[in-house]
């Protein structure tokens, strides 16, 4: 076992380590009465070794009596005496027998004893603190114990891990959570002190607290200690590992909205830092309670026909029908829910909006699932009539939805159809922020959304395109190159409807914009020279491009060594040439067909 760090890759029973210390005790006894040389000292020993064993003894009878506990420092104290007491009883068998050798023995015996003694005080000591851990737990009114055993004097920290987690196990229910709020505290101080929490066993006891169904604030306490505990991989992955997934999962289904919050928080950060955790979470179905949720409380919309709320509230009764688990939760909470403040109501669609997000940023399957449950519509509603961060993270969703899609024809035929009224309803409201919003924080994610779906649209849904073009006048960079790389997209020759769109981006005079990028930063210059390139091979004998001098650009960006670092754009820039080129000299080039996949 490495004692310093805690470890031990295959621990013996806590019963054998136990009954190994009182046995060891026993012997020391018996050598004692058999010692024939420092009789004083031996004598001192087997008193000390005594009360030792008294302590030994008690500590079994506690443990007998106690269905479960921490045996983390229970190893820890017990493995120390063990090893003190191996090192008494050898040293008390060789004051057996005298020896020729006795003068030079009594030199080592005699520091040797004053070590000893100090070591079987300090056992004693550590003792102590596990009694005053066990006597002191079932105690509602002692409250937490804390104080400092000699097997902790390096590191007070681990002593009060020791006694916060061992009171998670002990202590009545109103003194677990104050240890799972101080436990909060301590994991807040430092990395070190949530390594050490999670190292000692502390997420098991903390899983069994959130179960508590009848105490939302030792529900809250809970979730939240694991929410600060799950900051990185290794601990998000060590709650999935303890099994805490479907108890996580249940908590959110079962309990008051102030819980939910709580644990909705922690579902975002698990999802966020471990991707084992994001598809254990999706395989205990938490995606539709957690859609379910979003909708509540949602207002009308003002749409004359086929509103996104009367098409939501159609979804949202299949939805509640289909999965009983989300139905008990609808009804059980709805009242409850109905008379919190707007404030709770508002921060429990938020952290189930990042939530949501999380799960489903990079994770198809989960995207696959969003859509399943009709979220797309409950998240364009929110996106219309939400602000701040709820907006915000709404929108980050729908674009991990988008992003995927993009890359899946699958998933874009099945959510983005163009009869589809969530895909409808999702592009209404990104082109309302577009031409609405002057915020880079919620553009950037509109103008990417549309540009993730520019495979979708037919030729003849122009609307979309206009605002783009608009955007590529927009003071801000980021956004200006966002509109070059989404209007990309949609001339690109991976789109079917290339030609298309590209004579449309020309028609709503896109062409000047991008001359005026070439100048720009890199970023922005890179992605309008691109295109540019896509227009000019697309669109050729457009008169635009040729008052543009869009040949000239491109010839002399051809020249430049920054065209040469990038090594797809300098043979499409000499396409781009090559097909203004003979439009120019009056030969039509033939056009290439791309793969369509819609």
């Amino acid at each position: 076992m490495d004692f310093a760090a805690g470890e031990d890759h295959h621990p013996q029973p806590i019963e054998q380590i136990l009954s190994f210390s009182i046995l060891l005790s026993d012997q020391i006894r018996r050598a004692v009465d058999d010692s024939k040389s420092y009789k004083l000292e031996c004598l001192e020993v087997g008193k000390l070794v005594d009360h030792l064993s008294k302590m030994l003894r008690s500590f079994v009878r506690l443990t007998n009596a106690t269905p479960s506990f921490d045996d983390r420092p229970v190893r820890r104290v017990f493995t120390e005496v063990t090893r003190n007491l191996t090192r008494a009883l050898t040293l008390v068998r060789k004051c057996r027998r005298r020896s020729i050798f006795l003068h030079v023995i009594s030199i080592v015996s005699a520091t040797e004893f004053r070590k000893l003694f100090l070591l079987l005080d300090a056992s004693i000591g550590d003792m102590k603190w596990l009694l005053s851990i066990f006597d002191g737990g079932t105690d509602s009114a002692a409250g937490v114990v804390l104080s400092l055993p000699p097997i902790a004097t390096n590191d007070p920290i681990i002593a009060w891990v020791w006694s916060y987690i061992s009171s998670l196990y002990l202590s009545p229910l109103n003194v677990k959570i104050e240890v799972a709020n101080e436990l909060c505290l301590l994991a807040n101080d430092n990395d070190r002190n949530k390594k050490m929490i999670a190292e000692e066993g502390g997420i098991p006891p903390l899983l069994k607290l959130l179960r508590e169904d009848s105490s939302p604030e030792a529900q809250i306490a809970a979730a939240t200690t694991l929410f600060n505990l799950a900051d990185n991989q290794d601990r998000a992955r060590l709650i999935t590992t303890d099994l805490g997934v479907p108890i996580i999962v249940q908590s959110l289904q079962k309990s008051q909205i102030r819980v939910q919050i709580a644990v909705a928080k922690l579902i975002g950060r698990m999802a966020e830092n471990d991707e084992v955790s994001q598809e254990a979470f999706a395989r205990e179905n938490v995606i539709r309670p957690i859609v379910t949720l979003l909708s509540f409380d949602t207002g009308e919309n003002q749409y004359e026909k086929q509103s996104i709320h009367s098409i939501y509230r159609i979804n949202k009764v299949g939805l509640l029908s289909s999965t009983p688990s989300s139905a008990t939760l609808w009804s059980i909470n709805r009242k409850e829910r109905e008379n919190e403040s707007s404030e709770l109501k508002l921060e429990l669609k938020t952290s189930c909006s990042r939530a949501l997000w999380m799960l489903a940023r990079g994770n198809l399957a989960n995207c696959k699932i969003l859509t399943d449950t009709k979220g797309l519509l409950v998240l364009a509603q929110l996106v219309e009539t939400e602000t701040g961060e709820l907006q915000t993270n709404c929108l980050m969703n729908v674009m991990e939805i988008t992003a995927a899609a993009e890359s899946n024809p699958d998933l874009r035929r099945a959510a983005f159809r163009t009869n589809s009224p969530a895909a409808k309803a999702i592009v209404d409201q990104l082109l309302k922020l577009i031409h609405e919003s002057e915020t880079a924080g919620i553009l950037i994610p509109a103008v990417r959304l549309i540009g993730s779906l520019a495979r979708t649209f037919p030729a003849r849904e122009t609307r979309v395109i206009s605002p783009l073009i608009k955007q590529l006048s927009h003071p801000n960079p980021d956004v200006v190159a966002e509109s070059a790389i989404a209007l990309g997209k949609f001339a690109s020759p991976d789109n079917f409807l290339c030609t298309e769109h590209s004579k449309t981006i020309i028609e709503f005079d896109g062409v000047i914009p991008l001359m005026r990028l070439l100048r720009g930063n890199d970023r922005t210059q890179h992605n309008a020279l691109v295109l540019l390139c896509y227009l000019a091979m697309h669109a050729g004998n457009s008169e635009a491009l040729v008052q543009a001098r869009v040949l000239t650009a491109l010839e002399g960006a051809a020249d430049k060594s920054s065209v040469g670092l990038h090594s797809q754009l300098r043979p499409l820039v000499a396409e781009a040439i090559q097909q203004l080129n003979m439009y120019h000299a009056g030969v039509i080039p033939s056009q290439k067909v791309s793969s369509y996949t819609p």
